[in-house]
Formats: C-alpha cells, sequence, structure tokens
C-alpha cells in the first residue's frame, strides 16, 4: 500500500472538487450547494452519511475492518464575504470568496475519505470526517459538537485532527505546527456611540459621536500598550466603522466593529472589562453616551504534545523530514477548532500553500482578495489526512 502514489493518481479529481468549490463559494452555516457537492464527492463510498439539522454539516463514518479507536479529521467548507481579485479561470463573481483556503480543506478530506474507503481492510478502528460550515465568526465547530459529531461512531474520539493551508509565510508544501497553544482566542468588540446630530459647520451645537469613537479607536491601542505584558500578546484591530450620511452633516450615531485576540484566559478577561470600560470613560469625556459589547467567539487553540510528536513523526515518513517545521510562536489566527481539541487530543497543523514563484514573505496572505493557494499540495494533503487515521488507530 501506498498512499502517496493512490493520492497523487486522485490528484485531478480533487483539484476539480476544489476549482468547483472554489468557484461557488457560500459564507455561514448554510452552504447547500457546497453541502451537495461535499455528498456527490462522497456517493458511492462506503461511509454512513448523516447532515447537520441546524448547519448545512456533513458527517462521514468509516468503520475499519477490524475494531480500533475512533479517530476525527475535520475539513471546514465555508467562505468569506471578500469580493475576489485574483483573475483565475475559477474565481469567484458572487461577492464572496473562499479566500481563506477551506475550498482546499475540503477537497483534501474529500480526497481522504476515498483513500481510506479504498484501503478500508487496513484500517483497526472508526474514522470521522467532520466536513464543517460556519468557521469563519460562526462557530459552526460547537454546533457540529452540540449536534453530536463526536460521538458519531459511538465511540468518543481518541484523537482530532484538522489541516490549514497558508497562501503566505510558510514556504509551499511545508507542514507545521506547535504542542501547546497554537492559535489565539477571539472576540469581538462592539461599539456604538450615541451623540446629537447637527449642523458641519457648527459642531459646538451638537454632540460629535465620530470625534468621540476615532477617540476610542485610539484610545484603546495605547491602553493596550500600557496594561498588557509585551510577553502576553494582545490584539485589537478595529475593522469596521461607520457614521453618517453626508459630508456636512453631524451624525446622531458612530458604530465600529474590532476583532481582539489574546493568548491566555486571563488577559481575554480583562480585555473584556477593559475595553468597555476606556469606551465609556472616553464616551463621558466627549458628552456622549456609549454601548460597548465584548462578545467571546473562539478559545485559545490548544494542540497536544503527544500528537504534534505524532503528526511531526507521520509527516516525515510519509513526505520525508524536510517537509514538517516546528511552528516557533503560536499565531495570533483563532480557529473553532479550538472547541474540538478541548475535548480530544488533537493538533491544527498548518500547510503552505503559497504560489509556484511567490515570495512567501510579501505574497497575500489569507483573507486577502489576491490569495492565491497552489493546487499542488492537494494530495499531500489528503494523503497525510488519511495516514494519520491509519496509524493513529494502530496506537489504540
Amino acid at each position: 500500500m501506498n498512499l502517496l502514489e493512490d493520492a497523487r493518481e486522485l490528484h485531478g479529481d480533487i483539484v476539480r472538487l476544489r476549482r468547483a468549490l472554489h468557484a461557488a463559494p457560500e459564507t455561514g452555516l448554510n452552504l447547500p450547494r457546497t453541502q451537495e457537492a461535499v455528498l456527490t464527492a462522497l456517493d458511492g463510498l462506503g461511509l454512513e452519511i448523516s447532515t447537520g439539522e441546524g448547519l448545512s454539516s456533513v458527517t462521514g463514518v468509516l468503520r475499519g475492518a477490524r475494531p480500533g479507536p475512533t479517530v476525527l479529521l475535520r475539513g471546514d467548507m465555508d467562505a468569506l464575504p471578500v469580493a475576489e481579485r485574483t483573475g483565475l479561470d475559477f474565481a469567484a463573481t458572487n461577492g464572496a470568496m473562499h479566500a481563506c483556503g477551506h475550498d482546499l480543506h475540503t477537497a483534501m478530506l474529500a480526497g481522504a475519505a476515498r483513500l481510506l474507503d479504498a484501503h478500508r481492510d487496513r484500517l483497526a478502528g472508526d474514522v470521522v470526517f467532520m466536513f464543517q460550515p460556519g468557521e469563519e465568526g460562526f462557530d459552526g465547530a460547537r454546533h457540529m459538537l452540540d449536534e453530536g459529531v463526536l460521538e458519531a461512531t459511538g465511540a468518543r474520539p481518541s484523537a482530532a485532527y484538522a489541516l490549514h493551508v497558508t497562501s503566505a509565510r510558510q514556504r509551499g508544501g511545508q507542514f507545521t505546527t506547535r504542542a501547546g497553544t497554537a492559535m489565539a482566542a477571539a472576540a469581538v468588540l462592539t461599539v456604538t456611540v450615541h451623540g446629537m446630530g447637527g449642523h458641519g459647520s457648527m459642531p459646538h451645537r451638537a454632540k460629535d459621536p465620530v470625534q468621540a469613537a476615532c477617540a476610542m479607536v485610539t484610545a484603546l491601542q495605547t491602553w493596550i500598550t500600557r496594561e498588557f505584558d509585551v510577553f502576553d500578546p494582545v490584539v485589537l484591530t478595529v475593522g469596521t466603522f461607520h457614521a453618517g450620511t453626508q459630508q456636512n452633516i453631524i451624525p446622531e450615531t458612530a458604530r465600529f466593529e474590532a476583532t481582539v485576540r489574546s493568548f491566555s484566559p486571563g488577559a481575554l478577561e480583562r480585555l473584556k472589562e477593559g475595553t468597555v470600560r476606556v469606551c465609556e470613560a472616553v464616551a463621558a469625556a466627549h458628552r456622549v453616551t456609549a454601548e460597548a459589547e465584548f462578545g467571546e467567539l473562539y478559545p485559545v487553540t490548544v494542540n497536544d504534545a503527544e500528537e504534534v510528536g505524532f503528526v511531526a513523526r507521520t509527516v516525515a515518513e510519509l513526505l520525508g523530514e524536510e517537509r514538517f517545521e516546528p511552528l516557533e510562536r503560536p499565531m495570533t489566527g483563532s480557529e473553532d477548532f479550538s472547541r474540538v481539541v478541548a475535548e480530544v487530543p488533537g493538533a491544527m497543523v498548518f500547510l503552505g500553500a503559497a504560489p509556484p514563484g511567490a515570495d512567501p514573505a510579501d505574497a497575500p496572505y489569507n483573507h486577502s482578495p489576491l490569495a492565491v493557494f497552489d493546487e499542488a499540495v492537494l494530495a499531500d494533503g489528503a494523503a497525510l489526512y488519511a495516514r494519520l487515521a491509519l496509524d493513529r488507530c494502530e496506537l489504540k
């Protein structure tokens, strides 16, 4: 049996599925066309298939020829509300985009299902294929956990793995991860400032919410630099800012939203209290009011040390030692796969997919409308998914 050779024979099929998904991206928890494409890709395999009740998830269970543990493999399926500007022949045109590479994740996981089905006689255990919507801010993993994905085989998984491609930063084909904290926790700060509207030529006759909101954005950044240890870092980035209808009108309200990241529960708790306090204090200084809400999104992604070691050994055996490099520092991105590895020992693994000829140091990164991913990694990713499941089941 040579999983890698088999995966490379499937490469064309995996690419076709990836491109079909890329051309028709869907966002959020409701992905009917994506779900249909996945079901079609799995049709004819010896999997027990179920779909989500409250979301367009797909769960496949492959029963091994011999009894053993359960291993879970996850691939997220949703896209982003980004208008694509890559110029690819199969680029999306509906205002959404697979700018984070989830189309590759889904295609690789479907490829792994075909590989494992073909080698079911070697499988000493069961595999759960977790095709998940809603990773991009909709907590799809929590929804799937609530609907019982961890009990899909009747036994909770002994291990769980997810692959995530990057369009920059890593050299193409390189796998990386780290034990312990691998990705940050994420939260959302939403602030609505209420003032008193008026004429733009007479600001003294109004209470300008725009100026107050701008002051809040600046104050939050300054506060972070003076309140948090640089060795327990946090990140706050304002991603939306909305106010007004015309240049000479002082509006009644202004609103902004920020993503907030941290690597420890303590820092997250301090952010929850402090960001609200800063915004309310700045509002008072400007004689306006502020409604500041801090909503926690995803917890810190913590990889199991033994599973990370197992991933590193498996990559080396399957593809060569040079294909794995330890991740030096955690990433400030966040993942709802964190909810899975909080319940099951596992690992989030990153796969470099920078396009050929591009410098990973300055290529457009994930979430960019210009992000391009190298399809050459698809077969290797599918083979690794399958090999992780086969070998981990053998470990009991």
